[in-house]
């Protein structure tokens, strides 16, 4: 499971710059101590996101 909060950490800085620059451009000001709970709960939609995606693979798989 840290192994996969890592990725999802390193999908989410690939995209920062674009988050940054959206919530700049709405006056909304980031800072670390305000990203630290959004990451969190990316963090834990990602893992629901992981987790139906297997799901529907292993639905998928048994269907066949």
């Amino acid at each position: 499971m840290m192994e996969q909060n890592i990725q999802f950490l390193q999908i989410a800085m690939k995209y920062l710059p674009e988050a940054k620059q959206l919530l700049d451009e709405s006056g909304i000001e980031l800072s670390m101590d305000k990203l630290q709970p959004i990451m969190e709960l990316f963090n834990k939609v990602m893992a629901d996101a992981y987790e139906l995606g297997k799901q529907d693979a292993l639905q998928e798989g048994n269907n066949k």
